[in-house]
């Protein structure tokens, strides 16, 4: 055997084994319970969200509803089985340190929302509750601009991430109970 078929012979075993370690890579994330999130399973048809028209916390919820689910949203509350209501929509943001010439040296952001779910008979699906997001938020006002896009990133993100818990939570509800 030449060195040059046992350097072919060496390549096949790559190309092979590189399929094989891919392979071997997808059955193990199979095995681990793995899966892309997909439709979320919510329990019941109709859903009407009631919000203030410029909250982007039920716009991102509609957009969720809309595209990764079978629920459908409606206009009016009278021909919704759920009625989703967003009493409020709050961004925070509280000092959390200083340094030694008294400038601000990280924020605590907070991202409130209260909300309420009540059936299409008014009775209490998921009663007065809050969804609380919180992030520290280094400063430097040397870089100003920087930090107010990053903590807008934040907030948008925490927003998002609301909107993610607000979907597992009406997955959640058992509509017979």
């Amino acid at each position: 055997m030449s060195l040059y078929d046992v350097r072919m012979a060496k390549r096949g075993l790559m190309r092979h084994g590189n399929t094989l370690l891919v392979l071997a890579a997808c059955l193990l994330l199979t095995a681990c319970g793995f899966h892309p999130r997909g439709q979320s399973n919510l329990p019941f048809d109709t859903l009407y969200v009631e919000a203030s028209d410029n909250s982007g916390f039920a716009a991102d919820l509609k957009r969720a509803v809309r595209f990764g689910s079978q629920t459908a949203l409606v206009d009016k509350p009278e021909s919704a089985q759920a009625i989703l209501v967003v009493v409020s929509e709050t961004k925070e943001k509280k000092i959390l340190s200083i340094n030694s010439a008294g400038r601000v040296r990280e924020f605590e952001l907070y991202y409130r929302v209260a909300f309420k779910v009540t059936s299409g008979n008014k009775n209490d699906l998921i009663p007065s509750d809050e969804i609380v997001m919180k992030r520290d938020f280094t400063f430097n006002d040397e870089q100003i601009l920087a930090k107010e896009s990053e903590e807008a990133l934040l907030y948008r993100e925490m927003q998002q991430d609301a909107v993610q818990q607000m979907i597992r939570r009406l997955t959640a509800i058992k509509p017979g109970a």
